[in-house]
């Protein structure tokens, strides 16, 4: 096939900006929740090591203090920020309590 008549293919790129990365003063520990925090996603789970650019070392740490903190309740397992909030009933639902016999 030349190279002519391939199909054109996008590159996948990141959206997302890099995280920077970890300093060497920083320590990796369960208790220092504002590190922790930035390699949660939003949905509460842990970001890979393509999203952090983390070293095999540092995510492995990374992962234990998460997991520590979320065992004693630093952080939160997942993170539901749906409000629960009572809609109106459906028009079905209403008709069915407004009969009368």
């Amino acid at each position: 096939m030349d190279k002519s008549k391939r199909p054109f293919i996008k590159s996948k790129r990141s959206v997302r900006r890099p995280l920077p990365p970890i300093q060497s003063g920083d320590r990796i520990d369960y208790r220092n929740i504002s590190l922790i925090s930035r390699f949660i996603s939003q949905q509460g789970k842990i970001l890979s090591r393509r999203m952090t650019r983390l070293t095999l070392k540092q995510q492995r740490l990374i992962t234990i203090a998460i997991k520590q903190a979320r065992i004693l309740s630093l952080l939160p397992f997942i993170n539901n920020d749906k409000k629960f909030e009572r809609t109106k009933s459906t028009t079905r639902a209403a008709g069915l309590r407004t009969r009368s016999k």
